[in-house]
């Protein structure tokens, strides 16, 4: 039997060019090619590789994209969140090169209302959800140049939120050592403490997997372990949701609950222009301070090279023990007996002849 040869396709990071140079989402090319947009994602990741006809229907798709165009200049920063924007249906029209301000500002409508309901469902605390939202896109603004071209922003930015709101540091801060109030709907209420009950890890994986729809082996690597372990945590967190909650056996009603869980809480994120004024004057209180701690350092240097010794002054040497002369015993201190008949001796008066002292001539 021979095999078929293999049809030579672009390396992955091309692939993801050519489908942007067309406009085109991953919906879009997944429904061309026949497969789910989890496929194509993974086919421009490099995680897999098409085969056979999907392999010869994907590659005539790619060649025929424009030539490629110059590196992204820091106005074009925004064409990967663009892109992120128009996968999930919101835009349909090419989207024009933005400055980094409009791409951030276009991202943070985009994922931030809902990532801080999303951030509430994994800590319970509706201010944490909005600190770890609001410091999340602080260091993406503070990273813009690397997030705006990373293939995923907004998976850049839930990822960063997720790390800040488990965090185990909030532990020690006094307004989190007590819980919130619960929501008022006992449903609601009696959900949210199924997903407090659980790991850390077993609520994330639960969360990006049943509540946000993505595939296994995109959560596996937003959780940053294998898919075997994000496998078995999925199933351990059903079981137990399903064990206390026996109306959300099956998995499909279990994405319209949380999605309406969080709606409930009613959170709202902070505008864009007060996160990248707190993010810029974060950087500059760093910089001050780094620079205050380099200024110090240098004072301390010079202070010590000034007042160190000049020469080299050698060290007393011990004292030698001399053979048959006994060690002459240091004075220590007096007793009390000792001090009292002292000061006994110096206010006695002096009794008995006088001393005959000479006489000089």
């Amino acid at each position: 039997m021979t095999q078929s040869p293999t049809i030579p396709l672009p390396p992955p990071a091309e692939r993801r060019r050519l489908r942007e140079a067309q406009s085109l989402t991953r919906a879009q090319v997944a429904t061309r090619v026949g497969v789910s947009r989890e496929t194509v994602r993974a086919w421009e990741t490099g995680r897999t590789t098409p085969r056979g006809r999907k392999a010869q229907t994907y590659a005539s798709l790619l060649a025929s994209a424009p030539a490629p165009t110059p590196a992204p200049t820091p106005v074009a920063l925004a064409v990967p969140v663009a892109a992120a924007v128009a996968e999930k249906g919101t835009v349909d029209a090419p989207i024009a090169p933005l400055t980094p301000t409009q791409a951030f500002d276009a991202l943070y409508a985009f994922c931030a209302p809902a990532l801080v309901r999303q951030t509430y469902l994994l800590t319970g605390r509706r201010e944490l959800a909005r600190e770890s939202v609001e410091r999340a896109f602080q260091l993406a603004w503070h990273r813009w140049p690397e997030v705006a071209v990373d293939p995923d922003p907004a998976g850049w930015v839930r990822a960063t939120a997720y790390e800040c709101a488990l965090s185990p540091w909030h532990r020690f801060r006094a307004r989190h050592r007590h819980p919130e109030a619960p929501p008022a709907d006992p449903a609601d209420r009696a959900l949210l403490s199924v997903l407090l009950r659980l790991p850390p890890p077993y609520r994330r994986t639960l969360l990006l997997h049943d509540g946000l729809g993505l595939g296994l082996p995109e959560t596996a690597a937003e959780t940053e372990a294998s898919t075997r372990a994000a496998a078995g945590r999925l199933l351990h967190a059903r079981e137990t949701v399903a064990t206390r909650l026996p109306d959300l056996t099956d998995p499909a009603r279990l994405a319209p609950r949380l999605a309406g869980l969080a709606t409930h809480a009613r959170l709202r994120a902070p505008r864009p222009s007060s996160v990248r004024a707190g993010s810029e004057r974060r950087a500059r209180n760093w910089t001050q301070a780094a620079i205050a701690f380099t200024v110090a350092l240098i004072g301390a240097t010079a202070f010590t090279l000034h007042t160190a010794p000049t020469q080299y002054e050698p060290p007393v040497a011990p004292g030698t023990t001399v053979r048959g002369v006994p060690p002459q015993a240091a004075p220590g201190p007096l007793s009390r007996t000792e001090r009292d008949l002292r000061e006994k001796l110096r206010n006695a008066t002096q009794s008995g002849p006088d001393r005959v002292l000479p006489v000089p001539r």
